[in-house]
Order: structure tokens, then C-alpha cells, then sequence
């Protein structure tokens, strides 16, 4: 009796010791696999747009001028009716942000087309939302260089001229900010199963927020800096010049990746993405977004706080020479 309740015992004690570990392995599967994970190895294994030399895809008005009477080239104009009635694009169409991939899904079949190009403002929010449509798996979308400001000095009055300035250049450092460990990932709950399923869904979600969401003007930068996590997102020699107050070097086209510094980015803080024109920076923007993190765009760049620095360097500041004072459809 006595050799049975020691093997009982023995096989309970054995029994609570296996599931425990099976337990275990599951939940460490469930962490490997996460919907994060899923999302950024099927992007990775997908084209892997935000870490190739494809982004930021940009086009310049001169391409969109020489190509009006192209019927491969598409201009979906995103800026609101009242301004697109003012003036736009010959041949462009006027569509509401939020409807653009319900319009790719349903109003076109986007693989008639070599190039179809959103075009804003500022070429900001198209940059976004441009991304977006990229990350669906659109490959042949970019944004206008500069947006409608590029166009005509109409347009870039209010936009680029307006926000070129060199306001907050003395409060720019040149302190090479060292990048932290690499530490927890953002927790997305689709209750999808794949990661095509859960990209398509978090991009859907996207599309129903404006861009104005997604930005951080420099006056409120530095009104609380420490508010903010900064992601400079630009080459090493460009950083050395001058970057925001605590802003972390990212390297373009490489450091997205999940073998790279993508886990180096915080999930309890608001992430600054920060490149020269807020253009290629919104193109990360929209991939961090979709990832869960919280994240805006610095608006305008660098070209916000350092201007004049990067026109003499030669380094994408907007000048009027941008401006190329094209013909508008009223």
C-alpha cells in the first residue's frame, strides 16, 4: 500500500511537472508568434518596403508634366474638393483620404497603371498614405515631391514657404545620442490568424484616421521635449549637422528591419520620426503605425528648425526654385 501511494505520488508529481513545461513552450510559442511577429515577418518576407532602396517612392512634378497625356500615369489629388476646384492637375481625380483603397479595390485595376501617384499639400500625408497602399501591396504608388507646392507658387504659399524656417536652430544639438536595447514589441489584436490577415486589417483600421493624427508640429516639439521619443531618420552626416534634442539616428532603408533596430523603438512613449521634408518619414510612419506603435511625423522635416542649413548643404531644403510654376485646371 504504501509502494503505491509513493508511485502515485511520484506520477502526480511527474504529471504537474509536464504540463507545467508544456505550459510553457506554449506560451513561448504564443510570444514568437504574436501578431506583431507575424505581421513583420510576412511583410519582410513580402517585399520588405520600408528596408529596401523602393522607399521613400517618390516622383517629381516634372515627370507628372511630361507624362499628363500618359494613360499609364494616374493623380489621385487627396487635398479637400474646395482646393481641388481651385486648381489641380490636368486629369487628376479627387478623392477623399479615407476612400483610397476602397477606390484601388473596387474603382480601378491599379496593375493597368506603370505609376499612380497621391498627391497633397506637401506631399506629407500622400507620403502616408501612399506607404499604406504599399504595405497592402500596392507596388506601383508614390507621392508628388513637395505635393501641389511643387506645382505652382499658388499652392506653396500657405504650405512650404509659410513652414521653412530656422525658428528653433539654436535649440538643435549635435550630441550623438546613443540607441537603446532592444525590448518589447507592440501588442496588436486583430484576432487574425496569418500575417496577410492581420496587415490587411490594421491598414483598413489606418485608413479610417485622418493623417492630422499622425503629426507632431515643432512648436509642440519643444514645448516638452522629453515628451517624446525622437527617430531621426537620416544618414549619419546629416545627423552631424544638427538633429532634434535627444533624437536617436535610425539608418534609412535598413534599420526597420526586425533583425535590425526595430525592437530598439519604446512602446510607453510617443515616437517622432524625423527625415529633412517629412516625406520619407511618413513613409515609416505608416509602417510603425501599422505596427502598433504610437508614432507621428515632425511636420515639415528638418526643413522646419534648419532650413537654411540644409539649402546650403544642399541637403533637400525647399526653395523656390522647387516651384515650377506649371499649368493648373481650374
Amino acid at each position: 500500500m504504501k509502494n503505491l501511494t509513493k508511485n502515485l505520488i511520484t506520477l502526480l508529481f511527474l504529471t504537474t511537472l509536464f504540463c507545467g513545461y508544456t505550459s510553457n513552450a506554449q506560451d513561448s510559442t504564443s510570444t514568437s508568434n504574436s501578431e506583431f511577429d507575424l505581421v513583420v515577418q510576412y511583410l519582410e518576407a513580402n517585399g520588405n518596403f520600408i528596408n529596401s532602396e523602393a522607399a521613400p517612392a517618390i516622383v517629381t512634378a516634372d515627370e507628372i508634366k511630361e507624362n499628363l497625356k500618359n494613360k499609364k500615369y494616374l493623380t489621385l489629388d487627396i487635398r479637400s474638393e474646395s482646393w481641388f476646384e481651385y486648381g489641380h492637375i490636368k486629369n487628376a481625380e479627387n478623392l477623399k483620404a479615407e476612400n483610397l483603397l476602397s477606390y484601388f479595390q473596387n474603382d480601378i485595376n491599379p496593375e493597368e497603371f506603370d505609376k499612380i501617384t497621391i498627391v497633397c499639400y506637401s506631399g506629407q500625408s500622400a507620403a502616408y498614405f501612399a506607404g499604406l497602399l504599399r504595405l497592402y501591396g500596392y507596388d506601383n504608388v508614390y507621392n508628388l515631391k513637395w505635393g501641389m507646392s511643387s506645382w505652382d507658387e499658388e499652392f506653396a504659399a500657405n504650405i512650404w514657404i509659410k513652414n521653412t524656417k530656422d525658428d528653433f536652430l539654436d535649440q538643435l544639438e549635435t550630441t550623438v545620442n546613443m540607441m537603446p536595447e532592444k525590448g518589447a514589441s507592440p501588442q496588436l489584436n486583430t484576432g487574425k490568424t496569418t500575417g496577410e490577415e492581420i496587415l490587411k486589417e490594421r491598414i483598413k483600421e489606418a485608413f479610417t484616421k485622418p493623417y492630422k493624427e499622425y503629426i507632431t508640429k515643432s512648436d509642440v516639439f519643444f514645448e516638452n521635449p522629453a515628451d517624446f521619443y525622437v527617430m531621426n531618420y537620416v544618414n549619419e552626416e546629416v545627423y552631424n549637422y544638427g538633429h532634434l534634442k535627444g533624437a536617436v539616428r535610425y539608418e534609412p532603408s535598413t534599420s526597420m528591419a526586425s533583425t535590425a533596430d526595430l525592437l530598439t523603438l519604446p512602446t510607453d512613449k510617443k515616437i517622432v520620426v524625423n527625415c529633412l521634408t517629412g516625406q520619407h518619414a511618413a513613409y515609416v510612419v505608416a509602417y510603425l503605425n501599422v505596427l502598433g506603435y504610437d508614432v507621428s511625423n515632425f511636420a515639415y522635416g528638418s526643413n522646419s528648425v534648419m532650413n537654411s542649413v540644409l539649402v546650403e548643404k544642399g541637403l533637400n531644403g525647399f526653395t523656390k526654385s522647387e516651384i515650377k510654376g506649371y499649368p493648373i485646371v481650374e
